[in-house]
């Protein structure tokens, strides 16, 4: 596993979180001393990807026993900081049921979290990679390695895998608008490990999959409901509905705890929205009119009966889904 890349880091009682607004072109690592520094760079999607905004939020927690500050603030706080994660409260809820609620106690839990997640990531790879076809070809969207992750990565993972494998030829990493997390992230991960790919626009993967082009699609997940409805990076929905037209397998990857089953169903999942600007400008930059109403969810949902498979680090899943 490549290791060098990583987006979490908890030294000296002070947690580091390398800034994934400004990459690839520049580097910095902020440091949060107190929870509600955490916070504010979970919303403001400093760190980002389900599995590493949860292990970010467990460290968060450790600074508030170590600042004496009010739990249960604490707790209310960070999980306010996204709504649709479901890892962001699952590695609440383990810390708030520690009976030794300490500092050293509360850093002890948040790094098994840590180390856990990488474990769980390896496994999704090894797991994933039984699925990708020889020689293949694969599509894959937003960002879901080492920067959304502890490291390895969900769907990510299973390509890195399935490439160490000599399984892969190429990859497609789609731009994913309007953060650009494909483009940013993912091709700084795929050039990283010498993967070959390209990156392209949203919008061209329906005609490299009418043009046979696509072996494989492979996304990461957010949220999991009980019958496989899956919330992801928003685009995602419109791959799956491609990949099923086109009869090419469409796989979510994703670590166990995304698995939510106390919600029957997607619907139920709370879609973040997100502000205009991130649509309006690019860096900074206004490209859209003074005033333009904008609709900017950073999800949607894929029916579980578009979904080929869900890999965990516990195995393979295969429709039809109950995870209740």
């Amino acid at each position: 596993m490549a290791q060098s890349l990583r987006c979490i880091r908890f030294e000296n009682n002070t947690l580091y979180l390398l800034d994934q607004r400004i990459l690839p072109t520049q580097t910095d690592w902020i440091a949060h001393t107190n929870h509600q520094e955490v916070a504010e760079s979970i919303k403001n999607m400093t760190v980002r990807g389900a599995p590493a905004i949860g292990v970010t939020a467990a460290y968060g927690m450790v600074l508030a026993a170590a600042n004496q500050a009010d739990w249960n603030e604490a707790l209310a706080t960070l999980a306010a900081s996204r709504p649709t994660a479901v890892n962001l409260f699952w590695a609440l809820d383990r810390i708030d049921a520690l009976a030794d609620k300490s500092p050293a106690n509360v850093l002890r839990e948040a790094q098994a979290i840590e180390a856990e997640d990488i474990a769980m990531n390896l496994k999704i790879g090894e797991h994933g990679a039984t699925l990708v076809p020889e020689n293949a070809t694969i599509l894959t969207i937003c960002n879901t390695g080492s920067l959304a992750t502890a490291g390895h990565g969900t769907a990510l993972g299973i390509i890195r895998t399935a490439y160490q494998l000599g399984k892969v030829k190429h990859v497609y990493s789609c731009e994913t608008r309007p953060r650009q997390q494909g483009l940013r992230l993912t091709a700084y991960e795929l050039l990283h490990d010498n993967i070959p790919f390209q990156s392209i626009a949203d919008s061209a993967a329906a005609s490299l999959m009418r043009a046979g082009k696509i072996d494989f699609v492979v996304a990461g997940a957010d949220r999991i409901a009980a019958n496989g409805d899956t919330a992801n990076k928003i685009g995602t929905y419109m791959l799956a509905v491609l990949a099923h037209h086109h009869k090419i397998p469409f796989v979510i990857a994703a670590p166990s705890s995304t698995l939510d089953p106390t919600l029957i169903s997607g619907d139920l999942i709370p879609i973040e929205e997100r502000e205009a600007a991130e649509l309006t400008h690019a860096d900074g930059v206004q490209i859209g009119p003074d005033n333009t109403p904008v609709f900017n969810p950073a999800f949607d949902v894929t029916p579980g009966e578009l979904i080929t498979a869900i890999v965990t680090e516990k195995g393979i899943l295969k429709p039809p889904y109950n995870l209740s």
